[in-house]
């Protein structure tokens, strides 16, 4: 017997079971009306965020303590004694100190003086060369030629941005403004 002549009324027969079997209305994509509000309604419960529980106003607040705000007493001895230590620095009045004549205020530095006596306490621990590209080694910062840093000054508090302009072992070269200064390269903390 022929394959073929067997596989052709066994198609005829499927085609008819499958006709026979189809419902005669298609079905909907799309849920029952009443099943749709069901799910529509448990999902809105579900994202819906629950309300926070009230705690009691005696709980002690770790990210806000009663006092938080008020400055510290340490920073209040360091602000009294700031003016004691500007009179000593400065010189007594009337006693021609380093603060001039007769009470007058301490002159102010040009760019020049500032740079050198920020300079003089600018320390880095060292130098490396990634590439052909030197590194000013600060701690754990490094600094490439062309970069800058901010340094404090001890002396009045105020930060100062300087800029590294050439490293030349055993020494590197800072700008600030106009001014210039070349300093050594010497392996120690800053201060």
């Amino acid at each position: 017997m022929n394959p073929r002549s067997v596989l052709v009324p066994v198609g005829f027969l499927l085609g008819l079971a499958a006709a026979a079997t189809a419902p005669g209305k298609p079905v909907a994509d799309l849920v029952s009306p009443e099943k749709r509000r069901s799910i529509v309604e448990l999902a809105q419960r579900l994202t819906r965020p629950p309300e926070p529980v009230r705690l009691s106003p005696d709980l002690a607040q770790p990210f806000n303590p009663p006092g938080f705000d008020q400055p510290d007493p340490e920073e209040l001895r360091a602000a009294a004694a700031a003016p004691a230590k500007a009179v000593v620095a400065g010189g007594l009045p009337g006693t021609g100190g380093a603060g001039g004549a007769a009470g007058a205020p301490a002159p102010l530095l040009g760019d020049r003086e500032l740079l050198e006596s920020i300079a003089a306490k600018i320390l880095p621990t060292g130098m490396i060369k990634v590439g052909a590209e030197p590194l000013l080694i600060f701690g754990r910062r490094n600094v490439k030629i062309g970069g800058s840093f901010t340094v404090t000054n001890p002396a009045n508090g105020q930060d100062y941005t300087l800029e590294l302009i050439a490293i030349e072992p055993p020494s590197f070269t800072l700008r600030y403004r106009h001014e210039v200064i070349t300093r050594p390269i010497k392996s120690g903390k800053s201060q």
